[in-house]
């Protein structure tokens, strides 16, 4: 079935991510894997070639178009060549942390930040998970205390995407420890305040050429000019305003992931022969393969719809959960049965499904668990 999620400028912006993959990331990706990091460079080369920021207003530099499909074609490429971890760092930048700033800095704020965002020289990254709490954000302990025109930052954070590279980290703290949710809020933490350390770069199963760290704040005086929203204790609901567009993020990737897998597959399939024949006219390679592809498209339909639905401001909650839950369990399902097919060579890491194999592993846990989708989805039925 023919997808209809695009159009002649999201087509002519792929072309152009599609290039600047190929000559920017994908022959660096192992090297950078290697380092567990990719160079700040990158973000400044996304920038001056129109891959930031493409929904921030033309004054602060940014595209001026509010269109998620435009972000999907960025994540769909760097799936299509196995250079999603390499990525992550830009997809972050874009999908998880722009629309906080859209949506909750205040003029000041936004022309103080926005414009180095949108060049690729500030990097940007949130701070949510502490150790320990897991899923429950409720029960952090990092706290914020007012004195006079700042706030006093202590606590850690830790499995920070960019975590190394950031210099705006939106940090979760308790301005009221003595509240749970109705305690929360959000300030921007910069690069340079005394008492802000980032620990190590942590070793990770996969994604490996991205920086995920941990990070310290020992008495951080933090300006209360840097307080996101117009008042303290609205933090929980800003994650969760901003949490469907980040899970769909994840299960735009996940099917994308999918069905690169899919087609590496069938082009190892028909070239390797096993009892004088390509693997792949054996019945079971052609009714795997028909599975995984049918399952793929069909997940891919139900996300172009959570695409149109997020650009019309309709996408909610539990809609963003099914999809964020069922592709990246697609991802992990169609990954490992597209490995099976490769035979020993798929466990070789210069093989993409070896690799792919690996990063998909996570996905089922960062921005939101499939316990905690499945949660979600299932408070909305009424149970």
């Amino acid at each position: 079935m023919k997808r209809t999620l695009y159009d002649d400028d999201h087509e002519a912006f792929r072309e152009s991510f599609r290039k600047f993959v190929a000559t920017e990331i994908a022959p660096n990706d192992e090297a950078w894997a290697r380092e567990g990091i990719v160079p700040r460079e990158v973000f400044a080369k996304a920038g001056a070639n129109g891959f930031l920021g493409m929904d921030v207003p033309e004054e602060f530099g940014g595209g001026g178009v509010r269109d998620f499909r435009f972000n999907a074609v960025i994540i769909e490429e760097l799936m299509r060549t196995g250079n999603g971890g390499a990525g992550l760092g830009i997809t972050l930048h874009n999908d998880i942390c722009m629309p906080y700033y859209l949506s909750f800095a205040n003029e000041e704020q936004q022309a103080r930040w926005l414009p180095g965002i949108v060049s690729g020289e500030l990097i940007t990254a949130i701070a949510m998970t502490e150790p320990g709490i897991g899923s429950d954000l409720a029960s952090m302990s990092t706290t914020a205390r007012r004195d006079g025109d700042h706030y006093v930052v202590n606590g850690a954070k830790t499995f920070i995407t960019n975590g190394i590279n950031s210099d705006l980290v939106i940090t979760a703290v308790k301005t009221d420890p003595t509240q749970k949710h109705k305690g929360m809020s959000l300030l921007v933490l910069e690069r340079g305040m005394a008492g802000f350390e980032r620990g190590r770069n942590l070793d990770k199963l996969g994604q490996h050429a991205q920086d995920t760290a941990e990070l310290s704040f020992t008495d951080v005086r933090v300006p209360v000019a840097n307080l996101l929203g117009t008042a303290e204790g609205h933090g929980f609901t800003q994650l969760v305003t901003k949490l469907p567009q980040e899970r769909l993020s994840i299960a735009v990737a996940g099917v994308a992931a999918a069905r690169a897998a899919l087609d590496w597959t069938l082009e190892y399939v028909k070239k390797r022969k096993a009892f004088g024949q390509p693997i792949g006219s054996f019945q079971n390679s052609r009714f795997v393969l028909a599975e995984i592809s049918t399952e793929v498209d069909i997940a891919q339909h139900y996300v172009d719809d959570c695409i149109r639905a997020l650009n019309a401001g309709e996408l909610d909650a539990v809609d963003a959960s099914k999809a964020k839950y069922w592709c990246t369990e697609l991802q992990g399902r169609v990954v490992d049965r597209c490995l099976q097919l490769h035979g020993g060579y798929g466990y070789m890491n210069e093989y993409p499904i070896a690799r792919a194999y690996a990063d998909a592993r996570i996905t089922r846990i960062y921005g939101g668990t499939t316990e905690i989708m499945k949660e979600v989805i299932g408070r909305s039925l009424g149970l």
